[in-house]
C-alpha cells in the first residue's frame, strides 16, 4: 500500500511538473521574443534536529514541485534538489516556498518529534532577455542556541544571472605538416663522369 502511495505521489508531482512547463511554453509563445531560461534548486541544511517531511514550491503561483514523506524516513536524507529546470517569460517572478520539518530527538528530547515547524519563503527576482536566472534555495537554521526551535526553520535564496554561452565555431582541422625543406644550394655537376 506504501508502495502504491509513493508512485501515486511521484505521478502527481510529475504531472504537476508538466503542467507547469506548458504554461510557462505557453507564456514563452504569447510574449515572443528569445525568452528566459530558469533553474531553481533547493538544499536542505537544515541541523539533526529537523526532518523535512514536506517541500513544495510555487512560480507565479503554480505549483512547480511537491515532495512529503509523512513518516521522515528518507525525504530528509535527499541533500539537494533539481525543482525547475525551463523556458519562462522575461521579467519579473515570485517563488513562493513551503518545507515542514518535524523535530526529530533522542532520550529526553524524544518529545520533539510530535512537533512540526513550517518555514515559508517568498522571493522575487527579474528574469532578462536571453539570460538564465540561477535561484539557489536552502532551508536552514536561523539564529542561535538559544532561539526558540519553533524561530530556527528559515528559507532563504540566492538569484544570479548568467548569460548563456554561445557554441564555438568549430575550427578547421589540420593536419600536421612536414617542415619545410632545407635550402639546399645545387651541387656542380660536370657532364660525362
Amino acid at each position: 500500500m506504501r508502495r502504491l502511495e509513493q508512485r501515486t505521489q511521484a505521478l502527481k508531482e510529475r504531472a504537476w511538473q508538466l503542467k507547469a512547463r506548458v504554461q510557462m511554453l505557453k507564456e514563452q509563445l504569447v510574449g515572443g521574443g528569445v525568452g528566459a531560461q530558469a533553474l531553481i534548486s533547493h538544499s536542505n541544511e537544515m541541523g539533526s534536529s529537523f526532518r523535512l517531511i514536506k517541500l513544495s514550491y510555487s512560480l507565479d503561483g503554480t505549483q512547480v514541485f511537491a515532495r512529503s514523506d509523512d513518516t521522515a524516513q528518507n525525504l530528509y536524507k535527499t541533500k539537494s534538489f533539481d525543482i525547475f529546470a525551463g523556458p519562462i517569460s522575461p521579467g519579473s517572478h515570485v517563488i513562493s516556498i513551503v518545507a515542514t520539518y518535524r523535530g526529530h530527538g533522542y532520550g529526553v528530547f524524544e518529545y520533539l518529534t510530535k512537533y512540526t515547524f513550517n518555514a515559508k519563503g517568498n522571493q522575487t527576482f527579474t528574469a532578462g532577455e536571453g539570460k538564465i536566472s540561477k535561484v539557489d534555495c536552502k532551508g536552514h537554521e536561523k539564529g542561535g542556541p538559544t532561539t526558540p526551535l519553533e524561530k530556527r526553520p528559515a528559507v532563504t535564496c540566492a538569484i544570479t544571472q548568467v548569460t548563456p554561452e554561445k557554441p564555438v565555431a568549430p575550427t578547421p582541422a589540420t593536419t600536421p605538416t612536414a617542415p619545410p625543406p632545407a635550402a639546399t644550394t645545387p651541387a656542380a655537376t660536370t657532364p660525362g663522369k
